[in-house]
């Protein structure tokens, strides 16, 4: 699945090169500082000259916004090739990969509810990804026939924006969001 979510992407090889550069050292920088990191550390962390950056990216929110598309991107191809998995592996791994992109992302979460149209974009290619995902698990009777992807989405994004004790505890948070969404074994079984 390719979404198909408004990049500013250059055709040109050579400013690709830098724009690509520029979108790593950001979601490196950002995922260590938050949003408000300094964009000349960017720019020198990418190898670009601070030019270069704002030629790219007039305003720190288009950069948060184009590293915030590409993250949700590559949830959205994740989501594509878990055709192969049993319907509840498959919306577990994917469900899975959604946390992680939240929880090591804390600085994209509030932008899923920000109302530009980059952000709705990334939305509803979240939920055209997952949901899918969700439908097969519930034809299936693996997953609960209850809640949309919408809610489930909700439900792991404020699992992932909650501070934990450690890593264990929140293991044990989505594994009971997870048996949850479970749908319960029939009678006998």
């Amino acid at each position: 699945m390719e979404p198909a979510l408004p990049s500013r992407r250059p055709r040109r090889a050579d400013a690709r090169r830098n724009f690509d550069a520029l979108i790593t050292a950001a979601r490196d920088t950002f995922a260590e500082h938050g949003t408000n990191a300094s964009l000349e550390d960017i720019a020198r962390r990418s190898g670009v000259s601070i030019a270069t950056l704002y030629r790219n990216f007039p305003t720190r929110e288009d950069l948060v916004e184009e590293v915030h598309r590409d993250e949700v991107e590559a949830l959205c191809r994740t989501a594509g090739r878990l055709d192969d998995l049993e319907p509840w592996e498959a919306l577990v791994t994917w469900l899975r990969r959604f946390v992680d992109y939240i929880g090591t992302k804390l600085a994209f979460a509030d932008a899923l509810n920000r109302t530009t149209d980059s952000f709705q974009a990334c939305r509803k290619a979240m939920r055209a990804a997952g949901g899918p995902l969700l439908e097969r698990a519930q034809r299936a009777g693996v997953a609960s026939p209850v809640p949309s992807i919408d809610d489930v989405l909700r439900m792991i994004t404020g699992i992932s924006t909650v501070e934990y004790v450690d890593d264990a505890q929140r293991e044990r948070v989505l594994e009971l969001a997870l048996a949850g969404l479970r749908a319960a074994p029939p009678p006998g079984g």
